[in-house]
């Protein structure tokens, strides 16, 4: 599961990609004040068949501590919480 994000510009190989989708999942999560989420960046595009094709542009990982941690935890739904923490972090703009 993932979600689109506002197009961002990527420098890959030599030249700039527009990623345009964020997938996310754990890694670590202690249950008690800290969790670590690995992150994905892709360029997602869709043929006049419909067909969609995701080409990863850049990941990475990023924690979830303290205060933000509760107020994820505490969340109505806690998989759209996560995606709006890692996205803030990244200063990306999704969009559910």
């Amino acid at each position: 599961m993932g979600y689109s994000i506002q197009p961002v510009q990527i420098w890959q190989n030599g030249q700039s990609e527009t990623g345009n989708y964020i997938d996310a999942s754990i890694v670590n999560d202690n249950l008690s004040d800290y969790a670590q989420f690995y992150w994905n960046i892709s360029k997602v595009t869709t043929d006049s068949e419909g067909n969609e094709t995701k080409q990863s542009l850049t990941q990475g990982n990023t924690t979830i501590s303290g205060e933000a941690y509760v107020t994820w935890g505490t969340a109505s739904d806690i998989n759209l919480a996560a995606y709006q923490y890692i996205c803030s972090q990244l200063n990306l703009t999704l969009i559910p």
